[in-house]
C-alpha cells in the first residue's frame, strides 16, 4: 500500500510541477501580449529607422529616449530568460532538493484540503 501511495504522491508531485511550468510559461506569453507589444508599439519609429539603417548607435539612444518601452522590453525579456534559465536547470540537473520539497509540501496542502482546493482536480485525480 506504502509503494502505491508512494508513486502516486509523486506523480502528483510531477503534475503540480508541470503545472509550475505552465504557468510561468502563461504569464511570458501574456506579459509579450500585453506590455511587449506596447513597448514595440512605443518603439515603432526607432524600429521602422533601425531597419532602414542599423547602427548600434541608434539603438542605443532610440531606447535610452524611450525609458517606459525600453522598461517594458526589459521585463520581457528578463522574465522570458528567467523562465528559459529556470527551466534548462531543471531539465539538465533536476529540480533542486528545496524546490521539490516545496512542491511536496504544496501537494500535502492540496490533498488536506480536499476538493474544494482550486488545483484539487489538476493535481489529485484520484
Amino acid at each position: 500500500m506504502t509503494n502505491e501511495s508512494d508513486r502516486t504522491f509523486q506523480i502528483e508531485v510531477q503534475r503540480l510541477h508541470k503545472l509550475t511550468v505552465y504557468g510561468r510559461w502563461l504569464t511570458v506569453i501574456f506579459l509579450w501580449i500585453s506590455i511587449g507589444s506596447f513597448s514595440i508599439w512605443g518603439l515603432r519609429d526607432e524600429i521602422a529607422l533601425w531597419i532602414e539603417n542599423f547602427t548600434w548607435a541608434a539603438v542605443r539612444y532610440g531606447l535610452s529616449f524611450h525609458l517606459w518601452p525600453t522598461l517594458g522590453l526589459g521585463l520581457c525579456l528578463g522574465m522570458t530568460l528567467g523562465v528559459l534559465t529556470w527551466q534548462s536547470r531543471n531539465i539538465v540537473r533536476g529540480l533542486p532538493l528545496r524546490e521539490k520539497q516545496g512542491l511536496e509540501q504544496q501537494v500535502r496542502r492540496i490533498r488536506q484540503q480536499g476538493p474544494s482546493h482550486p488545483l484539487w482536480k489538476l493535481v489529485c485525480r484520484f
